[in-house]
């Protein structure tokens, strides 16, 4: 299992955008600029949202979890974005709701369990109200890389001994 890329390049702040659409063509097109994921992923996630939407509303800050299949990843990543204002996700698992989302954790994984066991955690941090809550007023983007280092875990993150 390759190591997972996480650093303040992919952490984003104050993004903006009036659809959810235009916010995940800019987090995903940073990530293709970084070299992180293929030019294929782009349309790929927002087609995938589309049809599987991932807004969760959650206590406190409404999240959304884009993510599409293994062949558009270069390398594994997690790429956080806090907007400046929230943006309207479809609900996942029910079509007819919407959420404001004003988290966005896009998932680039280039193995399918990785993603699975990422997303375990992921549940976790979106049930701490008060780590939500902190992740969207945090202006540092070195606070919230430490914060979820801390909350996700190495295994994740670093690859330390999977």
């Amino acid at each position: 299992m390759s190591e997972l890329f996480f650093d303040e390049s992919i952490i984003l702040l104050d993004v903006e955008g009036n659809t959810k659409e235009e916010v995940l063509e800019t987090i995903a097109q940073n990530l293709v600029d970084k070299g992180l994921v293929r030019e294929s992923f782009l349309p790929a996630i927002i087609k995938r949202e589309g049809k599987y939407a991932t807004g969760l509303p959650t206590a406190g800050v409404s999240v959304a979890i884009p993510h599409t299949d293994v062949e558009h990843v270069n390398r594994k990543t997690v790429s956080v974005a806090v907007l400046k204002k929230p943006v309207d996700f479809v609900i996942m698992g029910d079509d007819s709701e919407t959420t404001p989302v004003q988290l966005v954790f896009m998932l680039a994984m280039d193995e399918a369990h990785s993603q699975l066991s990422l997303l375990q955690k992921l549940m976790e941090v979106f049930q701490d109200e008060e780590v939500l809550k902190y992740l969207v007023s945090q202006k540092d983007k070195t606070n919230i890389k430490n914060l979820l280092e801390e909350k996700l875990g190495f295994a994740v993150l670093g690859g330390g001994g999977e």
